[in-house]
Protein backbone atom coordinates (compact mmCIF):
# COMPACT_ATOMS: atom_id res chain seq x y z
CA UNK A 1 0.00 0.00 0.00
CA UNK A 2 1.18 3.52 -0.73
CA UNK A 3 0.48 6.79 0.98
CA UNK A 4 -1.02 9.48 -1.21
CA UNK A 5 2.32 11.25 -1.70
CA UNK A 6 4.04 8.11 -2.90
CA UNK A 7 1.11 7.17 -5.12
CA UNK A 8 1.14 10.70 -6.53
CA UNK A 9 4.75 10.33 -7.63
CA UNK A 10 4.15 6.89 -9.14
CA UNK A 11 1.12 8.14 -11.07
CA UNK A 12 2.64 11.54 -11.95
CA UNK A 13 -0.56 13.14 -10.66
CA UNK A 14 -0.76 15.87 -8.04
CA UNK A 15 -1.92 15.14 -4.52
CA UNK A 16 -4.54 17.85 -4.99
CA UNK A 17 -6.00 16.00 -7.97
CA UNK A 18 -6.06 12.68 -6.09
CA UNK A 19 -7.88 14.30 -3.19
CA UNK A 20 -10.40 15.80 -5.62
CA UNK A 21 -11.00 12.42 -7.28
CA UNK A 22 -11.60 11.00 -3.80
CA UNK A 23 -14.08 13.77 -2.91
CA UNK A 24 -16.16 13.26 -6.07
CA UNK A 25 -16.05 9.47 -5.75
CA UNK A 26 -14.09 8.91 -8.93
CA UNK A 27 -11.03 7.24 -7.39
CA UNK A 28 -11.25 6.56 -3.68
CA UNK A 29 -8.21 5.25 -1.76
CA UNK A 30 -8.20 1.54 -1.11
CA UNK A 31 -8.04 2.25 2.63
CA UNK A 32 -7.94 5.19 5.02
CA UNK A 33 -5.89 4.69 8.19
CA UNK A 34 -8.39 5.11 11.00
CA UNK A 35 -5.76 6.48 13.35
CA UNK A 36 -3.83 8.88 11.10
CA UNK A 37 -6.39 9.56 8.37
CA UNK A 38 -3.77 8.80 5.71
CA UNK A 39 -5.17 7.78 2.33
CA UNK A 40 -3.66 4.48 1.15
CA UNK A 41 -3.60 3.26 -2.43
CA UNK A 42 -2.44 0.01 -4.02
CA UNK A 43 -0.59 -0.55 -7.28
CA UNK A 44 -3.67 -1.92 -9.08
CA UNK A 45 -5.29 1.51 -8.77
CA UNK A 46 -2.68 2.88 -11.17
CA UNK A 47 -4.65 1.16 -13.93
CA UNK A 48 -7.87 2.89 -12.82
CA UNK A 49 -6.12 6.24 -12.62
CA UNK A 50 -4.55 5.72 -16.04
CA UNK A 51 -8.02 5.16 -17.53
CA UNK A 52 -9.27 8.36 -15.89
CA UNK A 53 -6.28 10.30 -17.21
CA UNK A 54 -6.90 8.95 -20.70
CA UNK A 55 -10.51 10.14 -20.66
CA UNK A 56 -9.55 13.52 -19.18
CA UNK A 57 -6.97 14.04 -21.93
CA UNK A 58 -9.75 13.27 -24.42
CA UNK A 59 -11.65 16.20 -22.93
CA UNK A 60 -14.36 14.36 -21.02
CA UNK A 61 -15.64 16.26 -18.00
CA UNK A 62 -15.39 14.62 -14.58
CA UNK A 63 -19.14 13.99 -14.44
CA UNK A 64 -19.10 11.94 -17.63
CA UNK A 65 -16.07 9.95 -16.49
CA UNK A 66 -17.86 9.21 -13.23
CA UNK A 67 -20.85 7.92 -15.20
CA UNK A 68 -18.59 5.55 -17.15
CA UNK A 69 -16.85 4.43 -13.95
CA UNK A 70 -20.21 3.64 -12.34
CA UNK A 71 -21.32 1.46 -15.25
CA UNK A 72 -22.75 3.96 -17.71
CA UNK A 73 -22.78 3.27 -21.46
CA UNK A 74 -19.20 4.26 -22.32
CA UNK A 75 -19.74 3.98 -26.08
CA UNK A 76 -22.77 6.28 -26.03
CA UNK A 77 -21.04 8.81 -23.76
CA UNK A 78 -17.94 8.85 -25.97
CA UNK A 79 -20.00 9.07 -29.15
CA UNK A 80 -21.86 12.10 -27.82
CA UNK A 81 -18.57 13.69 -26.74
CA UNK A 82 -17.15 13.05 -30.20
CA UNK A 83 -20.09 14.87 -31.79
CA UNK A 84 -19.60 17.82 -29.45
CA UNK A 85 -15.91 18.00 -30.36
CA UNK A 86 -16.74 17.90 -34.07
CA UNK A 87 -19.20 20.77 -33.58
CA UNK A 88 -16.58 22.74 -31.66
CA UNK A 89 -14.01 22.16 -34.41
CA UNK A 90 -16.50 23.32 -37.05
CA UNK A 91 -17.28 26.48 -35.08
CA UNK A 92 -13.61 27.28 -34.55
CA UNK A 93 -12.88 26.62 -38.23
CA UNK A 94 -15.62 29.11 -39.10
CA UNK A 95 -14.05 31.65 -36.73
CA UNK A 96 -10.64 31.09 -38.31
CA UNK A 97 -12.10 31.55 -41.79
CA UNK A 98 -13.66 34.86 -40.76
CA UNK A 99 -10.43 36.12 -39.19
CA UNK A 100 -8.50 35.22 -42.35
CA UNK A 101 -11.08 37.04 -44.49
CA UNK A 102 -10.76 40.20 -42.36
CA UNK A 103 -6.95 40.01 -42.49
CA UNK A 104 -7.05 39.63 -46.29
CA UNK A 105 -9.32 42.65 -46.66
CA UNK A 106 -7.20 44.78 -44.35
CA UNK A 107 -4.08 43.82 -46.29
CA UNK A 108 -5.70 44.72 -49.59
CA UNK A 109 -6.98 48.04 -48.27
CA UNK A 110 -10.58 47.14 -49.13
CA UNK A 111 -13.69 49.07 -48.15
CA UNK A 112 -14.23 49.02 -44.37
CA UNK A 113 -17.20 46.64 -44.42
CA UNK A 114 -17.69 43.86 -41.89
CA UNK A 115 -20.01 40.85 -42.10
CA UNK A 116 -21.97 39.01 -39.43
CA UNK A 117 -24.41 36.11 -39.56
CA UNK A 118 -27.90 37.01 -38.32
CA UNK A 119 -31.02 34.93 -37.77
CA UNK A 120 -34.24 36.50 -39.07
CA UNK A 121 -37.25 34.89 -37.33
CA UNK A 122 -40.50 33.91 -39.01
CA UNK A 123 -42.62 37.02 -39.57
CA UNK A 124 -45.99 38.16 -40.88
CA UNK A 125 -45.39 40.62 -43.70
CA UNK A 126 -47.21 42.54 -46.39
CA UNK A 127 -45.43 42.90 -49.72
CA UNK A 128 -45.80 44.33 -53.21
CA UNK A 129 -43.70 44.05 -56.37
CA UNK A 130 -42.31 47.11 -58.13
CA UNK A 131 -39.92 48.05 -60.89
CA UNK A 132 -38.03 51.10 -59.66
CA UNK A 133 -36.46 53.13 -62.47
CA UNK A 134 -34.23 55.05 -60.07
CA UNK A 135 -33.75 55.21 -56.32
CA UNK A 136 -35.77 58.43 -56.29
CA UNK A 137 -38.84 56.31 -57.09
CA UNK A 138 -38.55 54.68 -53.67
CA UNK A 139 -39.31 58.02 -52.04
CA UNK A 140 -42.55 58.32 -54.01
CA UNK A 141 -43.81 54.74 -53.99
CA UNK A 142 -43.11 53.74 -50.38
CA UNK A 143 -44.98 56.64 -48.71
CA UNK A 144 -47.91 56.09 -51.10
CA UNK A 145 -47.97 52.40 -50.19
CA UNK A 146 -48.02 53.25 -46.48
CA UNK A 147 -50.97 55.62 -46.96
CA UNK A 148 -52.89 52.96 -48.90
CA UNK A 149 -52.35 50.42 -46.09
CA UNK A 150 -53.46 52.86 -43.41
CA UNK A 151 -56.60 53.73 -45.35
CA UNK A 152 -57.54 50.07 -45.88
CA UNK A 153 -56.48 48.72 -42.49
CA UNK A 154 -56.26 51.57 -39.94
CA UNK A 155 -55.79 49.06 -37.10
CA UNK A 156 -52.78 47.34 -38.72
CA UNK A 157 -49.58 47.79 -36.71
CA UNK A 158 -45.96 47.36 -37.65
CA UNK A 159 -43.96 44.70 -35.86
CA UNK A 160 -41.59 45.67 -33.06
CA UNK A 161 -38.74 46.01 -33.75
CA UNK A 162 -39.60 47.51 -37.11
CA UNK A 163 -38.34 45.59 -40.13
CA UNK A 164 -38.94 46.82 -43.67
CA UNK A 165 -36.88 45.61 -46.58
CA UNK A 166 -36.77 45.09 -50.31
CA UNK A 167 -35.94 41.81 -51.98
CA UNK A 168 -33.85 42.15 -55.12
CA UNK A 169 -35.62 39.93 -57.66
CA UNK A 170 -33.03 40.55 -60.41
CA UNK A 171 -30.34 38.38 -58.73
CA UNK A 172 -27.83 41.14 -59.44
CA UNK A 173 -27.05 44.69 -58.35
CA UNK A 174 -28.43 47.45 -60.58
CA UNK A 175 -28.40 51.20 -60.17
CA UNK A 176 -31.53 51.60 -62.36
CA UNK A 177 -34.62 49.57 -63.28
CA UNK A 178 -34.58 47.38 -60.19
CA UNK A 179 -37.25 44.69 -59.99
CA UNK A 180 -37.98 44.49 -56.27
CA UNK A 181 -40.41 43.11 -53.72
CA UNK A 182 -41.09 45.64 -50.96
CA UNK A 183 -41.88 43.97 -47.61
CA UNK A 184 -42.70 45.16 -44.10
CA UNK A 185 -43.24 43.09 -40.96
CA UNK A 186 -46.66 43.60 -39.34
CA UNK A 187 -48.58 42.12 -36.42
CA UNK A 188 -51.29 40.19 -38.29
CA UNK A 189 -52.40 38.74 -41.60
CA UNK A 190 -55.00 40.63 -43.61
CA UNK A 191 -56.79 40.01 -46.89
CA UNK A 192 -54.80 40.82 -50.02
CA UNK A 193 -55.85 43.84 -52.09
CA UNK A 194 -54.67 45.95 -55.01
CA UNK A 195 -51.49 43.89 -55.59
CA UNK A 196 -50.56 43.93 -51.91
CA UNK A 197 -50.08 40.44 -50.45
CA UNK A 198 -50.03 39.31 -46.85
CA UNK A 199 -48.03 36.19 -45.99
CA UNK A 200 -45.86 34.51 -43.40
CA UNK A 201 -42.19 34.85 -44.32
CA UNK A 202 -40.18 31.84 -43.09
CA UNK A 203 -37.20 32.20 -40.77
CA UNK A 204 -33.77 32.37 -42.39
CA UNK A 205 -30.12 33.15 -41.74
CA UNK A 206 -28.44 36.02 -43.55
CA UNK A 207 -24.97 37.41 -44.06
CA UNK A 208 -25.37 41.00 -42.89
CA UNK A 209 -23.35 44.05 -44.00
CA UNK A 210 -24.05 47.61 -42.85
CA UNK A 211 -23.75 50.38 -45.45
CA UNK A 212 -23.75 54.05 -44.47
CA UNK A 213 -24.34 56.47 -47.32
CA UNK A 214 -26.50 56.95 -50.42
CA UNK A 215 -28.29 53.94 -51.90
CA UNK A 216 -26.43 54.41 -55.19
CA UNK A 217 -23.16 53.55 -53.42
CA UNK A 218 -24.28 50.16 -52.08
CA UNK A 219 -22.67 48.09 -54.85
CA UNK A 220 -19.42 47.42 -52.93
CA UNK A 221 -21.44 46.32 -49.86
CA UNK A 222 -23.21 43.67 -51.95
CA UNK A 223 -19.89 42.58 -53.47
CA UNK A 224 -18.31 42.32 -50.02
CA UNK A 225 -21.20 40.24 -48.67
CA UNK A 226 -21.19 37.83 -51.61
CA UNK A 227 -17.42 37.36 -51.40
CA UNK A 228 -17.70 36.70 -47.67
CA UNK A 229 -20.38 34.06 -48.26
CA UNK A 230 -18.23 32.28 -50.84
CA UNK A 231 -15.08 32.28 -48.69
CA UNK A 232 -16.61 31.31 -45.35
CA UNK A 233 -18.27 27.98 -46.08
CA UNK A 234 -21.75 29.23 -47.01
CA UNK A 235 -23.82 29.45 -50.16
CA UNK A 236 -26.52 31.89 -51.24
CA UNK A 237 -29.96 30.54 -50.29
CA UNK A 238 -32.27 33.21 -51.70
CA UNK A 239 -32.59 36.65 -53.26
CA UNK A 240 -30.59 39.46 -51.62
CA UNK A 241 -32.40 41.84 -49.28
CA UNK A 242 -31.91 45.48 -48.41
CA UNK A 243 -33.19 46.56 -44.98
CA UNK A 244 -33.71 50.27 -44.34
CA UNK A 245 -32.72 51.58 -40.90
CA UNK A 246 -32.06 55.31 -41.30
CA UNK A 247 -33.04 57.20 -44.44
CA UNK A 248 -34.71 60.25 -45.93
CA UNK A 249 -37.56 59.97 -43.40
CA UNK A 250 -35.28 60.78 -40.44
CA UNK A 251 -31.92 61.94 -41.87
CA UNK A 252 -31.52 64.93 -44.19
CA UNK A 253 -27.93 64.10 -45.12
CA UNK A 254 -27.65 61.02 -47.42
CA UNK A 255 -24.19 60.31 -45.99
CA UNK A 256 -25.97 59.40 -42.72
CA UNK A 257 -28.42 56.94 -44.25
CA UNK A 258 -27.92 53.46 -42.78
CA UNK A 259 -28.90 50.41 -44.81
CA UNK A 260 -28.34 46.74 -44.14
CA UNK A 261 -27.47 44.38 -46.98
CA UNK A 262 -28.73 40.87 -46.21
CA UNK A 263 -27.78 37.78 -48.22
CA UNK A 264 -29.84 34.66 -47.31
CA UNK A 265 -27.39 31.82 -46.65
CA UNK A 266 -27.04 28.17 -45.71
CA UNK A 267 -23.97 26.09 -44.94
CA UNK A 268 -22.35 24.86 -48.14
CA UNK A 269 -22.38 21.13 -48.70
CA UNK A 270 -19.02 19.45 -48.06
CA UNK A 271 -17.29 18.40 -51.30
CA UNK A 272 -17.50 14.69 -52.00
CA UNK A 273 -14.23 12.78 -51.78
Amino acid sequence: MFRIGEFSKMAMTTVKTLRYYDEVGLLKPREVDRFTGYRLYDAAQLVDLHRIQSLRQAGLPIGQIARIASGGDAEEILRRHSMELEQDIAERQAMLSRVQFILKENKEGAMPYTTTVKHIPEQVIYCKEYTMRTFADYFKEMPALGEKLRAKYPDLKCAVPAYCYTVNLDCEWRETDNHILYCEAVTELKDDFDGIRFEVAPALDVASVMHQGPYEDMGPAFAHALEWVEQNGYEVAGDPRTSYIDGIWNKDDPSEWLTEVQIPIRKAASPQA
